[in-house]
């Protein structure tokens, strides 16, 4: 063997015409398909299914750390097929076995890494779009999510979190509970209560309107290993999960996660680099979002309400809040909307217009109104308000009469007196 040997993974035991992929780029394997050679340096995720089509799929995380000194890193993983899944190989004869034989296979058994089908520069933007794609995930990201099998972080189509089997498409609870092999443990969003145990009134409103106390919470409670960082890595996660095995649960958290983060306002201006690095690691996402399968990702104007909504909302909300590094999140907002409008043809902006002529295909001129817009907008009707209630409708509700302190109930009481006094009074005269 003439070749220098450089990063590989073996990927053994695959049943003939296997779907196989690593990052960006899948194929149907061969007979003499063993794995992969020339690996770049930093993640990588192989994935697998028996058909081309929307069948399980198996995939495991590594990292290449491309070390010159020593000999080069070799990552084995086999299919298993009484368990149905893809392992990795810790027999220490069998990987010292396999690396002795590495020249056998070198030339025709490995294919060389890339990301694209074709050989020019494309596929070197591809590489690189996949270093930008993983940028933000780590070691400790995936050992929270998947468990603690280093170089071997492993999950399936049908990996999900808790709090999502119960809504996989097609399959009831208790087919769901079922299907599922392993639970993932993201981080535990809670967009319906995104205020401090405890607040009430306008503190409450304020804070279901602007989620940064939520945020800055998760951050602080669950995310010690890699701070405000994780919420991108775990952005990444999901979406590349969604791209390569099509699994439901990520999807459901990738929604989850972009929520959060552009419904938030006073954290825009204190941490603002958080923002331009969410929004670029988006733009990407969005770039190649037409390369996920069965329809779970649609960019279409039926499909990509809940997305427009979210950014229409979030430069809303910059508009009332000012500092330093507003300029910065603007700056790279205008660009993902760019984007938005030359590829999808989106108008994101709130000013467009909503009512005006339409030329018919016979000529024939009618005046036509866009509408619904305002739930978005959050306009006319759905303008937020906050709504001070007495002591009597505050216990209507029933744990809101429980925030209310003694002295606010005592002196909602004696003005409710005060107006039945004013009642009476003016019965009498």
């Amino acid at each position: 063997m003439t070749e220098k040997t450089t990063a590989t993974v073996l990927l053994l035991n695959l049943p003939p015409s296997t779907l196989c992929g690593i990052d960006l780029l899948s194929f149907t394997t061969s007979p003499r398909f063993h794995g992969i050679k020339n690996l770049s340096p930093g993640w990588h995720f192989v994935f697998t299914g028996l058909t081309s089509s929307l069948s399980l799929r198996h995939g495991a995380w590594f990292y290449v750390h491309g070390t010159p000194d020593g000999p080069p890193e070799l990552f084995i993983k086999k299919w298993d097929p009484a368990r149905e899944e893809l392992v990795d190989e810790t027999d220490e004869a069998a990987q010292l076995r396999w690396r002795a034989n590495l020249g056998s296979i070198w030339s025709q058994g490995l294919s060389p890494y890339r990301q694209s089908a074709t050989s020019n520069g494309e596929a070197d933007e591809e590489t690189d779009d996949w270093r930008q794609l993983t940028s933000h995930i780590t070691p400790a990201l995936l050992t929270r999510i998947t468990g603690d099998t280093p170089n071997h972080w492993a999950l399936t189509s049908a990996s999900a979190a808790a709090r999502d089997i119960e809504l996989i498409p097609g399959l009831s609870a208790s087919e769901s509970g079922g299907a599922v092999d392993k639970e993932l443990h993201f981080l535990p969003v809670d967009l319906k209560q995104t205020w401090r145990a405890g607040a009430t009134g306008r503190e409450r409103t304020d804070a279901a309107q602007d989620r940064s106390w939520a945020l800055s919470e998760l951050v602080r409670v669950h995310c010690s290993a890699g701070g405000a960082e994780e919420v991108l890595g775990e952005l990444q996660f999901t979406f590349l999960v969604v791209l390569t095995l099509n699994n439901y649960s990520c999807l459901e958290q990738w929604k989850r996660l972009l929520s959060l983060l552009l419904t938030c306002r006073s954290a825009v201006v204190s941490t603002p680099q958080l923002f331009v690095r969410a929004i670029v690691v988006l733009r990407l996402q969005l770039k190649h979002s037409a390369d996920i399968e069965g329809g779970l990702f649609d960019l279409s104007e039926d499909g990509a309400a809940l997305l427009k909504s979210l950014l229409r909302r979030f430069r809303t909300g910059l508009e009332g809040v000012s500092g330093d590094g507003k300029g910065e999140v603007l700056d790279e907002l205008d660009v993902l909307e760019a984007w938005l409008r030359a590829e999808q043809g989106w108008e994101i902006g709130g000013e467009f217009v909503r009512r005006g002529m339409l030329e018919l295909e016979d000529g024939e001129r009618v005046e036509m109104e866009v509408g619904g817009f305002e739930a978005e907008d959050e306009s006319g009707e759905y303008t937020p308000a906050v709504v001070e209630l007495t002591s009597e409708q505050a216990r209507a509700l029933g744990g809101v009469a429980g925030a209310l302190s003694d002295e606010d109930e005592t002196r909602g009481l004696a003005e409710d007196e005060d107006e039945r006094d004013l009642e009476d009074m003016d019965d009498r005269y």
